[in-house]
């Protein structure tokens, strides 16, 4: 199956921070908290829909990363621990799926194809991971090439791209810009370790360059979200490919 065709509505891909999804068993407070945003979010996608098909991947986030780590000590090998964060990011598409009602197709992604087929709806996808492997920035940049989207948001849960770690190097520069082959060049030396992908990775660039991918990643907030698309004001980074 070839790149699917343009509907009517642009097709715009959003990766979501999975800390959004970062949900507590023993603050309830928090919980309200999370309730609250995470309507936001569903509010901001479903505001789009008189112009613009969303197509939003959903990172697995802190639950991920602790079911991996502790995985890991038990001895699952690396592949099995893809599966495993799969298996979470595409329960917190279930979650979102829920959130949006009869604005979202009803069903999680499993393959590209499913994808495909899924697009031809015209209501918002909700994909979790596809591939072991593979990042959700990986899948939502093969995504993007896949259904023809106009463009491709990362909303992360730092500001954009910085020369550094900006959690870790308080002097850390924000880009306003940066050529994707600079970002290549800065990634080489990212680990490929199950719940250790971050931002951007090699594979999500290469997609993104060789099919010329209009991508920014930018802060993941509501109205954040909702300006980069709309062409307003926001906070982030864009590649210049």
């Amino acid at each position: 199956m070839g790149m699917i065709k343009h509907s009517q509505k642009k097709r715009i891909v959003i990766k979501l921070s999975g800390s959004i999804f970062s949900l507590s068993d023993n603050n309830e407070q928090d919980n309200n908290d999370y309730y609250h945003t995470f309507k936001q979010y569903s509010h901001v996608l479903t505001n789009l829909t008189n112009n613009v098909q969303p197509i939003v991947i959903t990172g697995g986030g802190s639950i991920a990363r602790l079911y991996i780590n502790f995985a890991r000590k038990l001895g699952l090998d690396e592949a099995s621990l893809d599966l495993l964060g799969i298996s979470i990011s595409r329960i917190n598409a279930k979650l979102l799926i829920a959130s949006l009602g009869n604005y979202a197709y009803p069903d999680v992604p499993q393959s590209l194809d499913d994808v495909g087929r899924f697009v031809e709806s015209n209501k918002i996808i909700v994909s979790g991971g596809l591939h072991p492997g593979q990042s959700t920035n990986a899948t939502s940049a093969l995504i993007a090439e896949k259904t023809g989207a106009s463009e491709f948001i990362n909303a992360t849960d730092v500001n954009g791209i910085y020369d550094s770690d900006p959690r870790k190097n308080n002097n850390a520069q924000l880009f306003e810009k940066i050529e994707v082959n600079k970002l290549l060049h800065m990634l080489l030396k990212e680990s490929s370790m199950a719940g250790e992908y971050d931002l951007l990775d090699i594979v999500a660039l290469k997609v993104i360059e060789r099919s010329k991918i209009k991508t920014k990643v930018i802060l993941s907030d509501p109205t954040n979200i909702s300006n980069a698309i709309q062409g307003r004001n926001y906070i982030g980074t864009e590649l210049v490919l």
